[in-house]
């Protein structure tokens, strides 16, 4: 599953990446998979994600890898899930 012209011969990591919110509406789906080159990191899936979406530039957007915040530097696994979502404030 090649996405943006990734060539399918390439080392490759599979994802799912999840939408809750906001980002769900925007995209019009609560889950994608994607296909990123080997030794993605958890910031290069999140803004490849924005690229093929820029309507959530319209939002101030958190990410998490496996259901943690993400920092970004994590490097991307097989199967991981990068969750994209609004920043939510409580009280």
């Amino acid at each position: 599953m090649a996405l943006l012209g990734e060539s399918p011969d390439r080392m490759s990591v599979d994802i799912r990446v999840l939408f809750f919110g906001a980002t769900a509406a925007e995209v019009g789906q609560r889950v994608l998979e994607l296909s990123l080159a080997d030794n993605s990191t958890a910031e290069s899936g999140f803004e490849l994600v924005v690229e093929k979406f820029p309507q959530l530039k319209r939002h101030k957007l958190l990410h998490a890898l496996n259901q943690n915040y993400a920092a970004g530097d994590e490097v991307l696994c097989n199967g991981d899930e990068l969750a994209i979502f609004t920043a939510v404030s409580g009280g």
